[in-house]
């Protein structure tokens, strides 16, 4: 097989780790090759060498035979060497054309734009690849889905053979997944080459050639889709068997915990996002909220939680009013909140582990005494917590921006879990999360219920509401299109109601 692109004992250390260790890594030309391995495992700063965002300590990268030195990410770009990064870097205000000449601008007469001839060159890309995209749009018009076909789109542009694609479909419902794989089947027929570094073992299987597992930053092994299996590849990036399906004992629902009627609120533009919602949680189960982002599950949440108004309607807990109630109202009444956002809503990042593992209780004793805090008890219990909820940090007095998202989600966990509650509202919980993490959070979840907890579960990942939901409701344009028992819950009939569609 011809190689595209090729590492050799890439070795990369950074202050008290080594987050590169003699990495041998090759990409054939028209494969697909996935890297797996959990958060901290290496697969981002190994893509950033390759992408000449950082320089490794040791090792070479070779491009189509060639040694080459990456200065910056324009030696890479000129090399035929894309990356497709989590987080877009589109502008939003700007048309998709302008996007994607944002820095390679074709000119007429050296003065005015010459759009034409990039929005023809996009449309011809378009049609190639299967990328369709008006390249006449605003940005801010488009879904996240067609947003990422935008940024796939610059990449051509710019004539790479070689895309990096970082967790592609982290913010992507399961459709807008599946039409991703087809554009990166399409991509690799016609000769590029792709790595694609994911979380999600089902799409590896889906659609790789063939899979490469870091850990700790190190390879263990590489193997192919018809080698291997979820399971193998689960404990190739752990280091031990992983139950990749939390076992649960029927539910013994109790009474209702938190009842939601007729609500309705307005989203951040001002227009309609919830509509006429009910719906109840009782003690002891798991009701799991699905549907495509975008249709009121945020708004619900935040509703819930008091981090937007009501429009009207009325929300209880235990029988008690929350109707625009304050988030600390709320957390008193017994309520703990892990955030669909956790870097946004849920962690104050340039704080240290042990201020964020309090930040719901630090007013009150032992952590504040009148006016004054009283860090060595807050110090105390966070090394009580990070011990008990397995959060890997070398201390706890580092920011904790500094840690992996998986153990930053540990962090919100740990803290909404370690003080009593009666509902526990868990929105997206285990978002951008390695395989581990999510069977972490995943027993935690069912923990709290069998404890009696009322749990709200909001996810678009279909496997992780099916597994975990005792009842689901599925959301459509702010609406709840149904409620089923698990039991009687299947793949296709979800997804048919979540597109807005009527199983028969």
């Amino acid at each position: 097989m011809a190689l595209a692109l090729e590492a050799r004992s890439i070795t990369k250390s950074f202050p008290g780790v080594v987050a590169n260790d003699h990495v041998d890594f090759a990409l054939g030309v028209g494969e697909i090759h996935a890297l797996l391995g959990e958060n901290g495992a290496g697969k981002t700063t190994l893509m950033n060498i390759l992408y000449g965002l950082w320089q490794p300590d040791a090792g070479e990268i070779h491009v189509k035979g060639e040694r080459v030195q990456f200065r910056d990410p324009s030696d890479a770009i000129s090399r035929g060497i894309g990356m497709l990064h989590q987080h877009f870097m589109l502008v939003p205000v700007l048309s998709v054309a302008e996007n994607i000449m944002l820095g390679r601008e074709s000119m007429l007469a050296g003065v005015f734009l010459d759009r034409a001839r990039v929005i023809k060159r996009i449309e011809e890309l378009s049609r190639n690849f299967g990328l369709e995209v008006d390249p006449r749009a605003s940005v801010k018009d488009l879904s996240v889905g067609i947003q990422q076909r935008v940024e796939i789109l610059k990449i051509l542009y710019r004539q790479a053979d070689i895309l990096i694609l970082d967790e592609p479909t982290a913010v992507l419902t399961p459709q807008e997944a599946e039409e991703l794989f087809k554009i990166m089947r399409n991509l690799a027929q016609q000769g590029k080459s792709i790595v694609f570094i994911t979380h999600k073992l089902k799409e590896v299987m889906a659609v790789a050639d063939r899979i490469t597992v870091l850990r700790a930053g190190q390879v263990v092994g590489t193997t192919q889709p018809r080698e291997t299996s979820e399971r193998r590849l689960a404990a190739m990036m752990v280091g031990r068997e992983v139950i990749l399906s939390v076992e649960r004992k029927p539910a013994q629902p109790g009474e209702v915990v938190l009842e939601v009627r007729d609500l309705h609120a307005l989203s951040d533009r001002l227009t309609p996002a919830l509509n006429s919602v009910s719906l109840e949680v009782r003690a002891g189960e798991i009701l799991g909220v699905g549907g495509v982002q975008g249709n009121g599950q945020t708004e619900l949440v935040e509703t819930i939680t008091g981090l937007r108004p009501v429009a009207s309607g009325q929300i209880r807990i235990l029988g008690q009013e929350m109707t625009n109630a304050s988030p600390r109202q709320i957390l008193e009444s017994g309520t703990a909140h892990i955030p669909e956002d956790r870097q946004e809503d849920g962690l104050v990042l340039p704080f240290p582990v042990h201020d964020n593992l309090v930040l719901n209780t630090y007013y009150i004793p032992p952590y504040a005494h009148g006016l004054t805090l009283q860090e060595k008890a807050t110090i105390a219990t966070a090394e009580q917590l990070v011990t008990r909820f397995d959060v890997r940090t070398p201390s706890v007095f580092v920011p904790v921006a500094t840690l992996s998202g998986g153990n930053q989600q540990k962090v919100i966990v740990a803290r909404e879990l370690s003080r009593p509650i009666r509902l526990l509202i868990a929105a997206q919980p285990t978002r951008g999360l390695d395989v581990g993490s999510i069977e972490y959070i995943h027993q935690r979840l069912v923990e709290k219920r069998d404890q009696g907890c009322a749990v709200l579960l909001v996810s678009t990942e279909l496997d992780e509401i099916l597994s975990l939901s005792d009842r689901i409701a599925v959301m459509f344009q702010g609406r709840i299109v149904a409620t089923l028992d698990a039991s009687q819950a299947t793949r296709e009939k979800l997804g048919l109601l979540m597109a807005g569609g009527h199983p028969g």
